[in-house]
């Protein structure tokens, strides 16, 4: 602003310049800032704690814990109390770290569960009532768009299109990109349909899924894939091998660790990987033979993913079948990633009007 800006003010102040907030004052309020990402998802509960640093965000806190709190929904169409105290118990857990890390912006979303379950506003009160968090229920197009933010830069630079694929405990979220001119992608066409590995596991038993099930349960995936079509016209740059899957779920990231016959999950040696669908389906063929407990016993599974890991190789099946490609790669990585995305452009919009006002 400059000297006497034509407001007629008077007195001792008057034509002094004022002094423009220094470099180190903005990197000391940059330092105070921490976004919270809190994903509730059918199965998980997942929180990321990021600080800026640069450009870039650093994680300085994480949570993630296996709920099921879809469990009965696709067959009751109720949160059950059970689920429902796990999940609360898990957001505790949260709010704490939350508490505990100074967040100063943070975003907590519902997903699947929450959006089908007739008692799921009723459950978000409570949770609201009880840890002090409050919960969008995102729409599917909100979850595949955040999925997409969280890792689109994992994308192969060459490839002429990419599938982005989120298998989530209630639902899949799928999103075709296709190459711009610029050199970057876009977003072509996206869908939900209504398959996750919990709503698999309840209908054709996880437990021991015979290959009958295991099938029969591919068709079904199948069915809904070839019901949507190819509405941005991508099948002949798939088909002609241009194109690649960018997975970012539990399944394959668990079928990345066992691939690698990792004694421990490492995100990363799994974060970026690259796959064979070869690759992808031996590793399918091997869980499917083993019996829940030696399927618990991998140390990338789990005992709490043991009866759903089988059923989400069924749903990426069913995608390599309709959507012929050869190459996977693995993302630790969406969701979160994408709110905190949000999270930071909407700290620098504030930041940048704060100047406004105070020039």
């Amino acid at each position: 602003m400059s000297k006497g800006d034509g407001n007629g003010a008077s007195g001792a102040g008057r034509g002094k310049k004022k002094r423009a907030p220094s470099k180190n004052a903005g990197r000391a309020a940059q330092r105070r800032l921490r976004f919270a990402a809190l994903d509730l998802g059918t199965n998980n509960c997942r929180l990321l704690i990021a600080a800026p640093q640069g450009r870039e965000l650093r994680i300085v806190d994480a949570f993630s814990r296996i709920v099921r709190l879809g469990e009965g929904v696709s067959t009751n169409g109720v949160l059950s109390q059970t689920a429902m105290d796990r999940a609360v118990d898990a957001l505790k857990v949260c709010a704490r770290k939350m508490t505990q890390r100074g967040v100063t912006h943070q975003r907590c979303i519902a997903t699947q569960a929450c959006r089908s379950a007739e008692n799921g506003a009723a459950f978000l009160a409570r949770v609201k009532s009880e840890t002090g968090l409050r919960f969008d229920v995102i729409t599917p197009e909100e979850e595949a768009r955040l999925a997409v933010a969280g890792c689109e830069d994992l994308i192969d630079a060459k490839a002429g299109a990419a599938l982005i694929f989120d298998i989530g405990g209630g639902s899949t979220e799928l999103s075709w990109m296709k190459r711009n001119g610029d050199g970057g992608y876009d977003l072509a066409a996206w869908t939900s349909i209504p398959f996750g590995v919990v709503s698999l596991a309840e209908k054709y038993d996880g437990r021991q899924l015979t290959e009958d099930a295991y099938q029969s349960a591919v068709d079904e995936v199948r069915a809904a894939l070839v019901a949507f079509g190819d509405p941005a016209g991508l099948a002949d740059i798939f088909s002609a091998g241009e194109a690649h899957f960018l997975g970012t779920s539990g399944t394959v990231t668990s079928i990345a660790g066992v691939h690698l016959k990792l004694p421990r999950y490492r995100r990363d040696k799994v974060d970026g990987l690259w796959l064979t669908t070869d690759e992808a389906s031996a590793v399918t063929k091997r869980l499917s033979a083993m019996s829940l407990a030696e399927r618990a016993d991998e140390p990338c599974i789990g005992p709490e993913r043991a009866d759903l890991v089988v059923c989400g190789c069924a749903i990426l099946d069913a995608l390599t079948r309709q959507w012929p490609v050869t190459r996977i790669r693995v993302a630790d990585r969406g969701l979160r990633e994408g709110l905190l995305a949000d999270l930071a452009r909407q700290a620098r919009k504030e930041r940048r009007r704060k100047r406004r006002r105070k020039a």
